[in-house]
């Protein structure tokens, strides 16, 4: 993960000596003011967390830069107050608020366009709306990251969706490339891949429900410049869902990293220096994962090309309507705008907890993925436990230890979308969030528990340390 020596450390200097931060354990050891004198984090964790010092100062980085990114944005979209009122209605008179998210989203993700709306209630929604936009009777769709997340199978018509209108019961045909033996792309089959009729390549850039690797910004760039090659006209559509601000660069920025800084440097759009590029030509995500900063209540967002965005909106409204109309009631304007702006803060926190969560849980001998200390390219952290009964004591273990519902138990069942059980440990704030701290997996083998969000990582230190996942996971009887 790259870092930026000229960032401002996130701790006070005071708790700073001059070869770095103190190990977490002394930074209160010495101090007569407080009340307390019991670290609340187990020794196993707090080990961990020292140990983890240069990975969590090269985070502490990736946010300086990420959060100059969008603090960047916000001015040149000359952000005000008169921008966070609501509207009803038709929404037509929203104060100018909708297009100045638009256009802060479209720059932050290096797009052409954007378009956020309270209206995409999950990342499902806001990526169906991209491939129906994208795909027509007789296309062909190809994932090239192996089966795609639970809750697009009947999207995309791979499970029955029962006449309700996925893209098969349109016409559209669907491949997968399978993942190579290390859980990567398939380098060998993808330059192979297109066929004339396949008119989209979706990747998948979180690993989803599968034990795979998540992919980097540059993976995606360099599987983008294998399919173009093969088809220039083969649109490429990323879902974004847990990666957005995990890296210093987004899937439609991916032109070059000379380019791209040339444009930062030059306070000019990247757009206007290459014409096409070989960025994504869309991206679609959630706003209750990474960028809604753990406090927008909804929404989504689709980016990139400024046909397909449009194309995209008139698949959320209707056509001739488009990105014009659309109701944000209340304060919800508001809770986008700030919630962007904390978005890489809260991200890198996330980021922090998987990183503490992989040096834990692989010391006790639980397979993690990915492996401690590895570069992270989402915020998802997944542990492979081994059986039913565990993985519903961990995730029973971190609702305990969440700030809502802390005395309600999480049960397994069927939930719409997915095809498995699945159970969700997710005592949040905003119903369903992923960037707060929460917890799920299907009831399948190898019964792998996904971890993610979190706005400090010491939610996860607590969570992991006394009565909490290593308590019930070494005293359950199986």
């Amino acid at each position: 993960m790259q870092a930026l020596s000229c960032a401002i450390s996130a701790y006070p200097a005071h708790l700073l000596n001059k070869t770095g931060p103190k190990p977490i354990a002394s930074l209160y050891s010495n101090s007569v003011s407080l009340s307390f004198n019991h670290n609340p984090l187990v020794p196993e964790v707090v080990e961990a967390a020292d140990s983890l010092s240069s990975e969590f100062r090269a985070v502490e980085n990736l946010v300086a830069y990420n959060t100059g990114r969008v603090l960047k944005a916000f001015k040149n979209a000359r952000v005000g107050s008169h921008h966070f009122a609501g509207c009803t209605g038709y929404g037509h008179d929203e104060a100018g608020g909708r297009e100045a998210l638009d256009q802060v989203f479209a720059e932050i993700f290096g797009a052409e366009s954007a378009i956020v709306r309270s209206q995409f209630f999950s990342g499902t929604h806001a990526i169906t709306c991209a491939l129906f936009a994208l795909l027509r009777p007789g296309d062909e769709l190809l994932a090239v990251a192996g089966a795609p997340y639970d809750t697009l199978e009947e999207v995309i018509g791979k499970r029955d969706s029962h006449g309700m209108g996925s893209l098969r019961d349109f016409g559209v045909e669907y491949r997968e490339v399978p993942l190579a033996a290390d859980g990567g792309l398939d380098w060998v089959a993808l330059p192979v891949a297109i066929k004339p009729q396949t008119k989209c390549a979706l990747i998948q850039r979180s690993c989803g429900y599968s034990w795979r690797k998540s992919l980097s910004v540059r993976d995606i760039e360099r599987a983008i410049k294998i399919i173009k090659k093969q088809n220039p006209n083969c649109l490429v559509m990323v879902d974004n869902c847990y990666g957005e601000f995990v890296e210093n660069i987004e899937p439609p920025m991916v032109v070059s990293a000379l380019l791209f800084s040339f444009s930062i440097y030059c306070r000019v759009n990247l757009l206007l220096l290459v014409n096409g590029g070989q960025g994504a030509d869309l991206i679609a995500g959630s706003l209750i994962k990474n960028p809604g900063g753990t406090i927008a209540p909804c929404g989504g967002y689709v980016a990139g090309s400024e046909k397909w965005v449009k194309a995209a909106a008139a698949r959320l409204s209707a056509p001739g309507l488009g990105v014009n109309c659309g109701s944000t009631p209340g304060d919800i304007m508001r809770a986008f705008f700030q919630g962007l702006f904390l978005s890489p803060q809260m991200v890198g926190e996330a980021i922090k907890g998987s990183f503490l969560i992989a040096e834990v849980m692989s010391s006790k001998g639980y397979h993690v993925q990915p492996l401690p200390r590895f570069p992270r390219h989402d915020i998802v952290q997944a542990v492979q436990l081994g059986n039913r009964e565990k993985l519903l004591a961990f995730c029973e273990a971190v609702q305990r230890s969440s700030p809502v519902a802390s005395f309600t138990k999480p049960v397994a069942g069927f939930t719409p979308g997915y095809a498995s059980e699945v159970i969700f440990a997710d005592g949040t704030f905003i119903d369903g969030s992923t960037s707060e701290l929460s917890c799920d997996g299907p009831l399948r083998e190898p019964f792998s528990v996904f971890c993610q969000g979190g706005t400090h990582w010491t939610q996860w230190g607590i969570v992991l340390g006394e009565n909490g996942v290593g308590f019930w996971l070494d005293n359950i009887l199986v």
